[in-house]
């Protein structure tokens, strides 16, 4: 793998919790040397290319610890090639993928094969989730703890045989891991008994308005809180994915470092962006699970970042065909598209909501790497890898279909103007996006973690 090496002058530097003006030097796909004020000469070698960085904010390269990029079995909607070609145009570096695909990645042996899909079509960085099922602790607990990112637990779904509600099971998932235990929180009685009673109103035609009743708070706060007693009980290291209510953020702790932290909590950028409101225009463009809920939700999860309680922003990308979507509220499938537009979005928001830049890049780059232990990636250090990003904050841009990346050719954001732009990408010190082009002579590589 050749590499070629980098001098990226005059930028703004955000990493570590501060901004400031500097200059970096890549080589050999690590961030070399870090001259904050600038470097006093030039790189004038002949193998280094020098890059101006006038005007423009380098960060490190987003982590997304939640997408469901479809591959195998569902590339009618998506693939790991495609997808992850979407992220990098959205300053995603590295990506956590979910284990409800055809067939759904329960076993050492499905799990080697996604890698090496992975290994074999991704152009961004890449870890798998292993799915734990009713009947398939002895294969969790065979999980490489350095090379796996985590166990995902569906604790509420109805997706396949995904679905862990053996008591026995859940106990012991808990005990036993000694990764990162993953978990979708809806209660499953809660949402049929919901269902039932907006079929005895509805009938067969649910508005998809309903969809935050039948998946309500009580069936997300009553899941939430049952995964967070089985960690208080076993020491489990839980992470809780796509918070979606109030309620929720009491389960959660502000007052300790997150290293230190067994119970850490994510937030989604559509549970950020959308309310209850939206429902009316977008339709099942934004029925995800969780619900997207009421805004008096969506502001206290804008305030649960800011009070430290939730920890990641991710995407839950999870692409579906138009035909699909566009069916009725029982038949519409849960979740959308989101990676490559994800850090464009959460950069406006913040300057909607007078959230500082260096914030975001927190939980979407640090708090990640130092949540599932990814080894030297998520910050700007020296030795650190070049996963970086260039963000051009002064130019805006219309969401149109026409510049959309992901396979299922929409996105929920279709006539959204954003305020900033991804200007560059850079994977492993190879600069993969350059203003809407991209170089894929190099490959992603599989995340490492310390544990």
């Amino acid at each position: 793998m050749q590499h070629k090496n980098f001098f990226l002058k005059n930028a703004t530097i955000v990493s570590d919790g501060r901004s400031f003006k500097g200059d970096l030097y890549v080589e050999k796909g690590l961030i070399s040397k870090i001259f904050e004020g600038g470097h006093n000469g030039s790189f004038t070698r002949e193998d280094v290319e020098t890059r101006d960085m006038e005007g423009l904010l380098l960060i490190p390269g987003v982590i997304d610890d939640q997408v469901h990029f479809r591959e195998p079995g569902l590339t009618h909607k998506a693939e790991i090639y495609t997808e992850s070609r979407a992220a990098i145009a959205g300053g995603i570096t590295s990506f956590m993928e979910m284990p409800n695909t055809r067939p759904q990645t329960t076993s050492q042996k499905l799990l080697e094969e996604k890698f090496a899909l992975g290994q074999e079509k991704s152009l961004a960085n890449y870890s798998f989730y292993i799915g734990a099922t009713n009947d398939n602790l002895d294969e969790l607990k065979a999980t490489d703890i350095n090379h796996v990112c985590g166990v995902k637990v569906f604790m509420g779904s109805s997706t396949g045989n995904m679905l862990v509600d053996n008591p026995e099971t859940l106990s012991g998932i808990f005990r036993d891991m000694k990764l990162p235990v993953a978990v979708h929180c809806e209660d499953e009685d809660t949402i049929k008994s919901n269902l039932s009673k907006a079929m005895e109103t509805y009938g067969e035609n649910i508005p998809v308005h309903m969809h935050p009743i039948i998946r309500s708070h009580e069936a997300c706060e009553r899941s939430s809180r049952l995964a967070v007693s089985l960690a208080e009980r076993f020491g489990t290291r839980l992470h809780l994915l796509h918070l979606s209510t109030l309620n929720e953020l009491r389960l959660l702790r502000n007052d300790i470092p997150l290293d230190k932290k067994q119970i850490t909590a994510e937030v989604c950028v559509h549970h950020l962006w959308f309310s209850m409101d939206d429902y009316f225009h977008k339709g099942s463009l934004i029925k995800w699970n969780p619900a997207v809920k009421f805004d008096s939700d969506r502001t206290a999860l804008i305030r649960g970042i800011e009070e430290g309680y939730l920890d990641v922003i991710a995407t839950d990308h999870a692409p579906h065909t138009l035909e699909e979507k566009n069916n009725n509220y029982l038949q519409s499938p849960s979740g959308g598209p989101m990676v490559q537009h994800a850090l464009p979005l959460m950069l406006t928001l913040a300057h909607r909501q007078n959230i500082p830049v260096e914030k975001i890049v927190e939980l979407m780059c640090h708090n990640p790497a130092i949540c599932f232990g990814v080894k030297n990636r998520g910050f700007i250090r020296e030795g650190y890898a070049a996963d970086l990003v260039v963000i051009d904050m002064g130019k805006k841009f219309r969401v149109e279909r026409d510049h959309l990346l992901y396979k299922c050719q929409w996105s929920p954001l279709e006539g959204k103007t954003l305020n900033a732009s991804i200007a560059f990408t850079f994977v492993n010190g190879h600069l993969v996006y350059d203003n809407g082009r991209f170089n894929e002579e190099n490959l992603g590589e599989a995340l490492q973690f310390s544990r």
